[in-house]
């Protein structure tokens, strides 16, 4: 397998997996079981919402890397994602 295979095959499978139930994909979900809307177009609109927003975060980070080059930035995604999980179950609870 070439490497750029499988760095597509890695990005691809930890997109998916990170999308899979998420508030974006519930509220396409959503969208489409509104009456009158045309399944096609909920795709096509939230596929093209992806995109862009791929799009931003790639010009970002590819900006970004020259300015932050040596900052663990796994670990500091990983803290945000721990922080954002805390937060949200503690919202739970609050009501």
């Amino acid at each position: 397998m070439s490497q750029s295979l499988a760095a597509f095959l890695t990005v691809f499978v930890t997109v998916f997996l990170a999308e899979l139930g998420d508030k974006t994909q519930l509220a396409t979900l959503l969208y489409s079981t509104e009456g009158g809307r045309s399944p096609w177009l909920v795709f096509l609109a939230a596929s093209a919402a992806l995109i862009a927003a791929t799009g931003l975060a790639v010009v970002v980070g590819t900006a970004g890397a020259r300015f932050i080059e040596g900052v663990p930035l796994k670990l500091i995604a990983g803290l945000g994602f721990i922080a954002i999980g805390v937060w949200t179950v503690a919202q739970h609870f609050r009501g």
